[in-house]
């Protein structure tokens, strides 16, 4: 809206051109996302409190976490308000992947709404089943990728899949990018979800691949930058970087209310729609494979559930004490917030190797 707004008056008022820099208005959208996060956050939390809605924690889980009940949870519903706002503000709204991106994730995030809100009305933690919610997820994720792939060439993004150390090697997949698309979203959301179980420890990591996808975006839409990195180039993404941007204050702001010990949770309707966030900045950035290792700490945290359920299933042997991973480690004697710290240390090195994938090609 701003960039609209002021950038023609660049000729006028030459302080107006700085709107024509996406890492201004990036700036500009974290720092926006943060004040709003710190500024809503407090009156949020008394609303939640206000209207019962608290936490319902599952009795199989760490007996540390039952004296976690009724706290306030779907604090998604901040972040998602933290990310659209700023969006809005900073970016260019005449470009086409911002739109897609914000109703892909505002439609993941009224996914995890109904979930949570069907956990609060009954009272207990179960929502939609686990078919329903796959279906919806899959449904929101196939329109997104038919969206992107009926895209006018004059948009230059084309259903490929490029694949990291390698210069030139892209399939195009065709209309197989649609699935594609659909299992990318899909996974990612369900993966953020699975690892939303300390306090912190998800919104800590989100922040990490959020702050590593604005570095992808921006070169992915940046012509001189992917040529000397020889990797793909879809113009106009790089305005993804102010999206990324919100979703970086967004998180810290978040992160300050649900450090431990938690004032609220965000819920499903926040891990779902930051999942599926994360999983559009891999797309639209053409660095799908490469999400493996950005969100590899949520990779390992969905891995240890699927290896417990077909350990036990198979052998009726469990591999950890308790899945996902990060219980493991809890059941094993470490205090939560030393997993979640640790486990943050592990995203940022995940980051760290997902960025170098840059230049080993």
């Amino acid at each position: 809206m701003l960039y609209q707004l002021l950038f023609p008056l660049a000729d006028q008022f030459q302080l107006f051109n700085v709107f024509r820099y996406i890492t201004f208005r990036t700036a500009g959208a974290t720092v926006t996302a943060l004040i709003l996060s710190l500024a809503l956050g407090p009156r949020f939390i008394q609303l939640l409190r206000r209207q019962s809605v608290g936490q319902n924690i599952r009795d199989e889980g760490p007996k540390s976490h039952q004296a976690k009940a009724g706290t306030p949870t779907m604090g998604g519903v901040l972040i998602l308000i933290a990310v659209t706002v700023p969006t809005l503000l900073w970016a260019n709204l005449g470009n086409v992947y911002v739109w897609i991106t914000l109703f892909t994730t505002l439609a993941f995030g009224t996914i995890g709404f109904i979930d949570d809100f069907t956990k609060v009305r009954q009272g207990r933690n179960l929502g939609l089943t686990a078919r329903s919610k796959f279906l919806l997820q899959t449904v929101v994720g196939t329109l997104t990728g038919i969206s992107l792939l009926v895209l006018p060439p004059a948009h230059g993004f084309e259903p490929t899949l490029a694949f990291p150390f390698f210069k030139t090697l892209v399939i195009n997949l065709g209309v197989l990018y649609v699935p594609f698309v659909a299992l990318v979203l899909v996974g990612a959301s369900n993966a953020v979800n699975l690892t939303d179980g300390l306090d912190g420890l998800a919104i800590g990591a989100t922040l990490v691949a959020a702050s590593t996808y604005a570095i992808f975006t921006y070169i992915a839409g940046n012509r001189v930058l992917t040529d000397y990195l020889q990797v793909p180039y879809v113009p106009g993404a790089g305005e993804l970087a102010v999206f990324c941007g919100s979703l970086v204050g967004a998180s810290l702001g978040f992160l300050w209310f649900n450090a431990q010990p938690a004032e609220v949770f965000m819920g499903d309707v926040g891990s779902l729609a930051i999942g599926a966030a994360i999983g559009m900045m891999a797309v639209i950035a053409k660095q799908e494979l490469v999400l493996v290792l950005v969100g590899g700490l949520f990779v390992m945290e969905a891995l240890s559930v699927i290896l417990q359920v077909a350990s036990f299933k198979l052998r009726g042997k469990r591999i950890f004490k308790m899945a996902p991973i990060h219980h493991h480690f809890e059941e094993s004697g470490w205090a939560e917030s030393k997993v979640t710290v640790r486990f943050w240390i592990l995203s940022i090195l995940f980051a760290l190797l997902s960025l170098s994938t840059l230049k080993l090609r």
